[in-house]
């Protein structure tokens, strides 16, 4: 349930958990609580699922099963919820030894999180080791990789290890990674295959963040979405609930140039009470706006207010990082090349494979608005109360 729940409709996943909570009770109180947790999660009440994670876990010190979980301390946008889960993760790992491959992937995962990305692999290599089917310790792996642009070296190893079980949960997400090495070593042609041929209609994150990237380079993009689908996916129950989520829909909004509609959304999350999107989300997607418009100051100097900030939407660093992509290239079309390139030059100076950066650090003429989106004033998202 808690690998496949985005797929089901409310009524369906309502279903599942009542009959997972029955079958519960006859197994006893551990099976209980995990089931209470994997409620909290599938309907995204992730500070929730956090608290109750830490009671979990000073019952059944280092279960295995709840460590599938452990994703409820990242999704939301507190940097203080984070700090518990890693300080968490430290103590499961320890409590469970070195022979335990799930808890030494998932350290792992916390160490490429925390920008370590050499012991990350190290620890994702352990893992494999003892499992060499190991999804998570593999998912940590990419994003060590990611860090230090191993590009051809870390698609070839994605590629090998989906090979050997195509219908891996991990399936989706791993040629995303596997897109975004390609994106670095400079092969379009397999960004835009892997986006076309792997990627669905419902994969909408994966999709629009790989074209925005492509976009952000001066590359053609792979399929892209249609503007009525991200409309009607932000207007339904729940389309607005996170804020890493919305943000998505917002790349997939800037991906067809849908301008008014960016407008619109921007000043919906102006007017959120919640912080992430007041605060945050509001003048990325206001920057957003502009640099479809064709208007790379005004972006730049959003972005550059919200600094660190930006960690409060959410989302891993990796995905994250587009956020960053787009600031150095509105301040390449803004005409300060040099600027754009000392906001790279950790990844410039640190990853091998790199020409994705080059790209973005490359100063291209005034682009012409494309056409997309509403005329303005048409566009609305329900009031955020």
């Amino acid at each position: 349930m808690l690998a496949t729940s985005d797929g089901l409709g409310d009524a369906e996943l309502r279903a599942e958990l009542v009959r997972a909570h029955r079958d519960a009770q006859a197994a006893g109180e551990r099976a209980v609580s995990l089931v209470l947790g994997v409620f909290l999660f599938t309907h995204r009440q992730y500070a929730r699922a956090a608290d109750h994670l830490e009671t979990h876990f000073d019952r059944w010190p280092a279960d295995e099963v709840a460590a599938l979980l452990l994703d409820a301390f990242a999704t939301g946008s507190d940097a203080g919820c984070l700090k518990r889960g890693e300080d968490l993760v430290e103590r499961q790992c320890e409590l469970a030894g070195p022979e335990s491959w799930l808890w030494t992937s998932r350290l792992a995962w916390t160490r490429a999180e925390q920008g370590r990305p050499y012991e990350a692999y190290e620890l994702a290599a352990r893992a494999l080791e003892r499992n060499p089917r190991s999804g998570l310790a593999v998912h940590a792996r990419a994003h060590a990789e990611q860090e230090t642009g191993a590009g051809p070296a870390s698609v070839l190893f994605i590629d090998r290890w989906l090979a050997a079980d195509p219908l891996a949960v991990q399936f989706k997400h791993l040629n995303w990674h596997a897109a975004l090495q390609s994106l670095a070593a400079g092969d379009f042609a397999d960004v835009r295959r892997r986006a076309d041929e792997v990627l669905g209609h419902e994969d909408v994150g994966m999709r629009s963040a790989t074209n925005w990237r492509l976009l952000l380079a001066g590359q053609v993009p792979a399929r892209r979405c249609q503007v009525e689908h991200v409309r009607e996916l932000l207007t339904a129950p729940g389309g607005t609930a996170e804020v890493f989520h919305t943000f998505n829909l917002a790349l997939a909004l800037a991906v067809e140039a849908a301008t008014d509609d960016l407008d619109a959304l921007a000043r919906w999350s102006a007017a959120d009470e919640r912080p992430e999107f007041s605060q945050v989300l509001a003048p990325v997607v206001r920057a957003l706006a502009h640099l479809t418009a064709g208007r790379p100051e005004p972006a730049v100097d959003l972005l550059v207010r919200l600094g660190r900030d930006v960690e409060r939407l959410g989302g891993v660093r990796v995905e994250r990082e587009i956020v960053q992509d787009t600031l150095a290239r509105a301040l390449a079309d803004a005409g300060e090349p040099d600027h754009a390139a000392e906001l790279l030059h950790h990844r410039t100076s640190t990853r091998r494979h790199h020409v994705y950066e080059n790209l973005l650090l490359t100063a291209v003429p005034p682009r012409a608005r494309l056409r997309g989106g509403l005329p303005s004033g048409e566009a609305s998202w329900p009031n955020p109360s």
